[in-house]
């Protein structure tokens, strides 16, 4: 009987163990905060995992019929077991055009990017001014001596003109905003006066349009930022232009070796602005409507494992759907752009590009007919496989970077 006794316990203690485990995992790996279409429900996995609200109300029996509004729920395990309280907001359903049509960015920088620092040979010796100030690659200079800067021209004839006297530099780094002197040298080499560094005030490149909103007229894209190519932060956004790009050939990914779309600027006539460059993409509005079908977005809780569709324009034609299955959901909110990872299926497709080449980011995932997410990266040794983001993180930017821009308009 006391070896029966003890057996029962180790046994109980066994899933108690397995129980804390299970929940600890399954609370680390849901979202802290959900969005709902209004008049839909809140389940995950036929029903594993469901939200009651605080008084108890089932939120999966489909009680947010009203948008705009917000609740706090407990997700619960299979109807039982409590997992973690979490915010669900209610939203109207938005209807969005899938674009995967290529597009050309021209973006302006709001201040210049330090991209390098450099000795500079003086009749004294060789002195590095940057170094001395505590100016680091990626620092951002938006102005000297109180005025704007944000060309590189403009900073070199400041520099220039100088005379060696002390220059205040007013820089951003990690959200921070401080000032340091910076004391110009005399090179040697030309007589010319130098702080000591490489900057750069703007970057051109190629990507993918994800969805179009007809109702806001505003676009989403890339579904990761643009980022210098030098110091891999986000370039500051001033201003900036897409326009229209024709593909005129491909580059096949390898193993070790991602490929590209190439193509070119079909015209420099501008088909939207730019209005924010952020870790989940590129926002601005759209001059003319791109043709297509409205869809829903899908909410992240809808988005299973399993077959995908890629919308994107691999040639000179019109964006073409290929197969993709979508392999690994990850659900935690501090992944901008890397919320699921893709494995490309389409021979077409592989014997075209490879899988996911440069170029392709923003490309429309189209799951159960609703946009799912965007393209964002390749697998640099498997170009088979990419991560993609969820279409409601964009959706959501998008819909923060209109209401901010109807601010300034009024």
């Amino acid at each position: 009987m006391k070896n029966f006794l003890k057996g029962l316990t180790a046994c109980s203690l066994v899933l108690m163990i397995l129980y804390s485990v299970s929940i600890g995992m399954a609370s680390y790996f849901t979202p802290d905060s959900y969005r709902v279409t209004a008049g839909s429900s809140l389940q995950w996995g036929s029903d594993a995992i469901t939200a009651v609200t605080e008084n108890g109300a089932d939120i999966s029996a489909g009680i947010c019929s009203t948008p705009n509004k917000s609740y706090k729920a407990k997700l619960m395990l299979y109807h039982v077991i409590p997992l973690k309280t979490v915010n669900v907001d209610v939203v109207k359903e938005t209807l969005l055009i899938p674009c995967g049509t290529p597009f050309g960015i021209k973006l302006f920088t709001n201040g210049v990017v330090i991209v390098g620092v450099a000795d500079i040979k003086t009749a004294e010796g060789t002195v590095n001014p940057a170094a001395i100030a505590g100016l680091k690659v990626g620092d951002v200079v938006t102005c000297v001596d109180g005025k704007k800067v944000n060309t590189n021209a403009e900073l070199i004839e400041t520099v220039s003109k100088s005379q060696g006297k002390n220059l205040t530099f007013t820089v951003q780094r990690d959200n921070n905003c401080f000032n340091v002197t910076v004391k110009p040298v005399k090179s040697e080499i030309d007589s010319g006066y130098k702080a000591g560094i490489w900057v750069r005030d703007s970057t051109a490149g190629i990507g993918t349009l994800t969805f179009y909103n007809p109702v806001t007229k505003c676009f989403a894209g890339l579904g990761h930022g643009v980022c210098d190519t030098d110091t891999n932060e986000l370039m500051p956004l001033l201003n900036g232009d897409i326009v229209p790009v024709t593909i005129s050939g491909i580059t096949k990914g390898e193993k070790g070796n991602p490929g590209e779309l190439r193509g070119y600027f079909t015209t420099d006539t501008a088909m939207g602005t730019l209005d924010a460059n952020v870790s989940a993409g590129v926002y601005g509005k759209l001059r003319t409507v791109p043709k297509g079908e409205a869809m829903e977005v899908a909410m992240k809780q809808e988005i299973t494992t399993g077959p995908v569709q890629i919308l994107s324009t691999i040639d000179g034609g019109k964006p073409q759907y290929f197969n993709a299955v979508i392999e690994k959901i990850d659900y935690r909110e501090n992944l901008h752009s890397k919320n699921m990872v893709l494995h490309v299926t389409d021979e077409r497709l592989l014997n075209t590009t490879g899988g996911i080449v440069q170029g392709m980011s923003g490309s429309p995932i189209i799951q159960n007919g609703k946009i799912a997410g965007a393209v964002t990266h390749v697998f640099v040794n498997d170009p088979t496989r990419g991560y993609g983001i969820f279409a409601e993180n964009m959706l959501e930017v998008s819909q923060k970077v209109s209401a901010s821009n109807s601010l300034k308009a009024s």
